[in-house]
């Protein structure tokens, strides 16, 4: 839940403690906060309001006593059903049950905390999986949405595939990695998450049981298991997926797809081998086992290309290609690919049409306009140099603090650090005085379940010399715990 903005006035006769009485009471009696629901701590309403606990815990005894609130031992406090006025009258409907039955999972407590935490003031952002504002390309945003003001795309609902113009250009660039892909057989997303939630409930059935790396960012999303997908790790090398043990994982699992993330793999960095690579196919293709790759830093590459995509490599038409602008171009403008066979490609159409309608016909346009007139390539090769600094000076200030606290490989490609820290401190402990001291990181459970000596560190969001300041104190933080 989030915290309220709202603060008391001290200049005012009502005392504070029945100022944020009668504010949290309008909550309940408005139906913001209804039956069941569980409100902030003491702590985080003190925090929230600027005000002493005792002054919290004032205002929670009289709607307490006016039997609104109830605590009770490890379950927090409660909004209840229990004033007389609220008795006489019909009772209100039980949101919180519905909430507890929909279908669609929660994201985890973790992951909930960090995406309420980056929009905090005067955090630093070491964990999260997106470019800083500066390294957008604002400018020539701006510029390109003045030209295409001149010719206003169709307003109207696109077609089921998404806008022609686009998919020709994505096909063209695809080519030029070794994909044969016709516009036909490309689908325009709303980003990869989309990518993989149309996957999950178009193309498998409930139970079916999905095979992936270990670990994985697909651990930290809930986008198949609430398909009813049930997830098996398999471990991984220095050159990716372990291929030897997919016929065995397969086999005892009865997989269904398996889905990878081989060049620059979120979160540990790693690069799938070419060697590997044809290992994973050939091992995916006697097991009768399809894939999804998910190709979405391929070009954010900063010390040499990468191999050829699988689906480069795919005779068969086993191989489903998710690509994305989201950690090139820009996250907000909600644009990715599925590349695959064609009646595959309409069944996931069909779906999306069910769904959305259709991505925005603006971001479309926009987005095939930076990748035919060239603009978007000049915009990477800058970006490239941008993240190799801010990687430099992650580097050199792990080098410097963490030398004999961690372990971690240098990512040639990618956004993140996978540190392992020495002396297994649990990674939730880390994350919570890291959040204490104005440092947000993502934590290695998040991941794997197992890896609660690791976590994920980012280099780019957070600028050089923020990077130089907060690896510094996160040094300190480790060094207090171990």
């Amino acid at each position: 839940m989030e915290h309220p903005i709202w603060r008391p006035n001290r200049h005012s006769p009502v005392p504070l403690h029945l100022q944020i009485m009668e504010q949290l009471r309008d909550k309940i009696a408005g139906g913001e906060w209804p039956v069941g629901t569980r409100i902030p701590s003491q702590r985080q309403l003190a925090a929230a309001f600027g005000v002493n606990r005792s002054t919290v815990v004032a205002a929670l005894d009289e709607l307490t006593a006016a039997g609104m609130i109830e605590g009770s031992r490890g379950g927090g406090t409660r909004v209840v059903n229990q004033t007389w006025g609220v008795l006489a009258a019909s009772p209100p409907p039980d949101w919180s049950g519905y909430v507890r039955s929909g279908t669609q999972h929660p994201n985890l407590p973790a992951v909930q905390e960090i995406n309420r935490a980056e929009f905090r003031d005067g955090i630093i952002r070491l964990g999260t999986g997106e470019m800083a504002p500066d390294l957008l390309p604002q400018a020539e945003m701006a510029e390109l949405l003045r030209r295409m003001a001149d010719r206003v795309p169709n307003l109207g609902y696109g077609e089921p595939n998404g806008d022609l113009r686009l998919r020709e250009v994505v096909a063209g660039r695809l080519s030029r990695l070794g994909i044969a892909s016709s516009p036909s057989s490309l689908l325009i997303v709303s980003g990869a998450l989309q990518a993989l939630q149309l996957i999950s409930v178009g193309l498998l059935q409930r139970g079916s049981t999905v095979l992936l790396e270990r670990p994985s960012y697909l651990y930290s999303v809930p986008v198949f298991q609430s398909a009813g997908m049930r997830l098996r790790g398999i471990p991984m090398d220095r050159e990716g997926l372990r291929a030897d043990l997919v016929n065995v994982y397969a086999k005892q699992y009865n997989g269904s797809l398996l889905y990878t993330i081989p060049t620059f793999h979120n979160p540990t960095g790693t690069v799938m081998s070419e060697a590997r690579r044809l290992q994973l196919l050939e091992a995916c293709e006697a097991a009768r086992l399809p894939l999804i790759e998910d190709d979405v830093y391929r070009e954010v590459w900063l010390d040499a290309p990468p191999p050829l995509p699988l689906k480069a490599r795919d005779a068969n038409g086993s191989v489903l290609y998710v690509g994305s602008l989201s950690k090139t171009l820009s996250p907000g403008l909600r644009i990715g690919w599925i590349a695959g066979p064609q009646p595959v490609i309409e069944r996931l159409a069909d779906i999306k049409m069910q769904s959305d309608y259709g991505s925005s016909a603006l971001s479309q346009q926009a987005a095939a306009e930076w990748l035919e007139s060239g603009m978007y390539d000049v915009h990477l090769e800058r970006l490239r140099s941008n993240l190799r600094l801010r990687r430099a000076a992650a580097l050199e200030a792990l080098e410097r603090h963490f030398k004999d606290l961690a372990e971690w490989e240098m990512p040639r490609g990618g956004f993140y650090f996978w540190l392992k820290i020495h002396g297994s401190p649990t990674s939730r402990g880390l994350f919570d005085a890291a959040l204490k001291a104005g440092i947000l990181i993502n934590p290695g459970h998040l991941y794997d379940r197992e890896a609660n000596d690791r976590f994920r560190l980012s280099y780019a969001y957070a600028r050089a010399d923020e990077l130089s300041e907060s690896i510094a104190r996160l040094a300190e933080l480790v060094r207090a715990f171990i």
